[in-house]
């Protein structure tokens, strides 16, 4: 009986245009660190990857199902899977995905009563707790490039693009590490060219004001600079979930035309307990499919749970996987940044983690479910 590690890779069967796989360069380097490796049938195919592709440079590889997939040893899916593809595993087998444990109780629940252990990829940081399994600047950037393109169709007179209008004003709820690249992308509408040719044409800029928690919870504050924003920016990462950082009564302050921004995407969660709710009360959570929610949209209230109050609405672009608008260029990013996480757990294996290894060991234990758990007893 072979110790070779099999690592099993599905395509992520969700909406119809998340089409992201690992690249075939990264299904390389898991070979050549010794795994077997498992592709699903048609893996990469969304992307216009074909077997011939990974097979060139894995020779190695088997193509198989879905559910014998989830029955290898390690299980490698960058969004998280239903809970039917959870059940395939096996006991003690290791998935490898964002799985949000903070948000998500339920998960982790799940896979103490399945006997599974985890590494979540959003939650490998280093030292001194910076995410390293992260495409931000995407989040960033696509996002607030969405906005604007919203935006150039719901301004008022005398329009969007004349060189009489007032400069944009960009409001951005937290500092944190999205907020940076927000800052950096909404200065150039999300697009360097398309503010060139906004330049060129004498059209006025954009403001952005920075709001965090000290400022957020004061109404009279918040209402004034509510009213004259254009974008509202959600990049908040809040202590407390269970409450929103605007209320869905202040929405009501923003100019009709203002586009709401969701880059947080947290869920609502309201079973658990504390429940977990949205950064702006009565937002939409779109996806790949659809980011973009007028007002009148129908999907509006088919996203969000009657006893959350969403009377007060503007057009809001949200989407749970901002990165993924651009799949080749976020999966090459993903892939380098993983490339030594895995090579690492190859040649430890995940019981033999050690929270005081390597810099990548370490990182990996934190990652873990076994380490999540020690680090938040409770």
């Amino acid at each position: 009986m072979s110790d070779q590690i099999s690592i099993g890779l599905a395509n992520m069967h969700k909406e119809a245009d998340e089409v992201r796989a690992f690249l075939p360069d990264f299904v390389s380097d898991l070979e050549n660190s010794g795994a077997k490796i498992y592709l699903e049938y048609d893996y990469g195919g969304g992307m216009s990857f074909t077997q011939e592709d990974y097979a060139s440079v894995a020779p190695g590889v088997t193509f198989t199902s879905l559910q014998e997939i989830f029955q290898q040893d390690y299980v490698l899916v960058l969004r998280y899977p239903d809970d039917e593809a959870i059940n395939w595993m096996r006991p003690g087998g290791c998935l490898i995905s964002m799985v949000h444990y903070p948000t998500r109780p339920g998960r982790v629940a799940l896979f103490q009563e399945r006997n599974i252990v985890s590494i979540s990829l959003d939650t490998i940081t280093d030292d001194s707790g910076k995410r390293m399994i992260e495409n931000l600047r995407s989040v960033g950037w696509n996002g607030v490039n969405t906005a604007f393109k919203a935006l150039s169709n719901t301004y008022p007179d005398p329009g969007f693009f004349n060189s009489e209008r007032l400069p944009i004003q960009v409001t951005l709820l937290g500092a944190g590490a999205v907020g940076i690249h927000v800052v950096q992308a909404a200065i150039q509408y999300g697009d360097p060219d398309f503010r060139s040719r906004m330049v060129s044409d004498g059209v006025p800029g954009v403001k952005v004001t920075v709001v965090d928690y000290d400022i957020t919870p004061h109404k009279t504050l918040m209402s004034d600079i509510l009213k004259s924003t254009d974008i509202l920016v959600d990049a908040t990462q809040r202590l407390d979930a269970s409450q929103p950082v605007i209320p869905n009564s202040w929405v009501a302050y923003l100019p009709k035309h203002a586009i709401i921004t969701d880059l947080a995407v947290d869920p609502y969660t309201l079973e658990t307990d504390p429940p977990v709710v949205r950064g702006i009360e009565g937002i939409p959570q779109g996806n790949l499919d659809k980011y973009i929610f007028p007002p009148d949209d129908p999907d509006w209230g088919q996203t969000i749970p009657r006893s959350i109050p969403s009377n007060h609405r503007r057009t809001t672009v949200s989407c749970y996987s901002w990165p993924g608008i651009l799949p080749k260029e976020c999966m090459d990013h993903y892939g380098d940044q993983l490339k030594p996480f895995m090579r690492v757990l190859l040649k430890v294996g995940y019981k033999n983690l050690n929270p005081q290894g390597t810099f990548h060991e370490r990182a990996l234990y934190r990652a873990s479910l076994k380490g999540w758990l020690e680090s938040h007893p409770g």
